[in-house]
């Protein structure tokens, strides 16, 4: 089995172009669905992400009691109140009802706090039954999920505690150990594994790319929750294994970038300024 390496060259090729007559909503509509009342922040980069990517639209939603947070940070976020602190069927279901079209992708968990699991499987199932993409990280990744996911397209983002917490096994600890047990655990679930570390991994149990492209000043809070914006977006236009593994390339370009601005001292909103200057050298436009 060969392993790619994700790089500039291969990055152009897998880079969707848009089309010159582009309408709104071609590129694509994303739903980020987290937050409580302690993290606000967590679905705040993961949508302005998606925007920065190239994504059309993207939906917020969060409890209403952090509406007005998350609001104040860019009036270019639609912002969705969800009407409990905790994730509840009840605002799963809500929800469902709430939304003003179909999301092409969805990104759930980051931030997010869950009254029970029953909660998370009602809003996996309602937005599978709309024919959404799912992208799981952070609280959502409990192996609850895991029966409701399987043979989909579903991108998963566990560091290695979570990826211990969802799949049960540790990662391994070294890169060859990683690129086996992801791949291991894409096919066995049928959905597309991107394990955070010194270096990613990423696998759909077919394909495995890896990317060394990151600085360690990315440990500061939110970069995994850009990382997710970043692949949500790209997933609305491309599939899961590409859209992951362009992901955690745009997100280390763009680390790279504010590592060379600010050194040790990066947030996570000198990420998001970043992200496009990182991705606009892949931009194509095509009649």
């Amino acid at each position: 089995m060969a392993v790619i390496t994700i790089n500039l060259p291969l990055a152009k090729k897998l880079m969707p172009p848009r089309k010159a007559t582009a309408k709104k909503g071609d590129s694509g509509t994303v739903i980020v669905v987290g937050g409580s009342r302690y993290y606000h922040g967590a679905p705040v980069f993961t949508s302005m992400a998606a925007l920065r990517s190239g994504t059309d639209l993207v939906y917020t939603a969060v409890p209403r009691s952090i509406t007005t947070e998350v609001r104040s940070f860019s009036p270019a976020l639609i912002v969705l109140p969800l009407p409990d602190d905790k994730l509840t069927v009840g605002s799963a279901n809500r929800l469902a009802a709430m939304m003003p079209r179909k999301p092409d992708s969805a990104a759930i968990g980051m931030g997010m706090s869950i009254a029970r699991q029953e909660a998370l499987t009602a809003l996996v199932r309602n937005l599978k039954e709309k024919g959404t993409k799912l992208l799981l990280d952070a609280s959502a990744l409990v192996p609850d999920v895991l029966p409701e996911i399987k043979d989909t397209n579903t991108i998963v983002t566990p560091h290695a505690g979570e990826y211990r917490r969802l799949f049960g096994e540790d990662p391994g600890g070294t890169e060859k150990e990683r690129v086996a047990n992801v791949q291991k655990m894409a096919k066995k679930h049928g959905i597309t594994v991107l394990l955070k570390g010194p270096t990613d991994v990423v696998s759909d149990g077919r394909r495995v790319g890896i990317n060394r492209t990151h600085n360690c000043a990315m440990t500061v809070g939110g970069t995994g929750d850009v990382l997710s914006g970043v692949a949500a977006g790209l997933l609305c236009k491309i599939d899961p294994f590409e859209a992951s593994l362009l992901a955690v390339y745009f997100n280390g370009l763009a680390g790279n970038l504010s590592f060379n601005r600010v050194g040790l001292h990066m947030t996570s909103t000198d990420l998001l300024e970043d992200l496009p200057h990182a991705m606009k050298r892949f931009d194509e436009i095509v009649k």
